[in-house]
């Protein structure tokens, strides 16, 4: 399941990232409400179109964390671009108190492959965002 090989005609690989990002200001957008529900709900349709496993996504007030398995043939890079872009364009279309924003992320964000920590663990890790404190 977690560490499942997705093979494609010429390709097998097991590609799990753990991005980390927030909007600018550190604001916290989440709060608004149903901002959170609209933001997962286009992550998994921007991620179903570029073929994307979410394997575990959370918000906290102020960030987000997102779990992913993709193929090789999206970077890192690629993925954040389309990601933050749709759903900077769209939340702040639909919602009024984000519409003066000029972005609503910031352009940096946290990236890494699973490593020596299991898939499992991170997984975990970002399920339980809102229930640390």
């Amino acid at each position: 399941m977690m560490n499942d090989y997705r093979r494609t005609k010429t390709t097998v690989s097991l590609i799990n990232y753990h991005f980390v990002f927030c909007p600018r200001y550190r604001r916290k957008i989440f709060l608004i409400p149903n901002v959170e529900e609209r933001f997962k709900h286009m992550v998994e349709y921007i991620c179903e179109e570029l073929e994307i496993k979410i394997l575990a996504i959370e918000t906290d007030k102020d960030h987000v964390h997102i779990f992913l398995n993709c193929l090789p043939k999206l970077s890192p890079a690629d993925i954040m671009q389309k990601i933050k872009g749709i759903t900077s364009r769209v939340l702040r279309d639909e919602f009024k108190q984000l519409s003066k924003m000029p972005s609503l992320w910031t352009r940096s964000y946290f990236v890494s492959t699973a490593r020596n920590v299991s898939s499992e663990t991170i997984k975990k890790y970002v399920e339980n965002q809102k229930t640390r404190y």
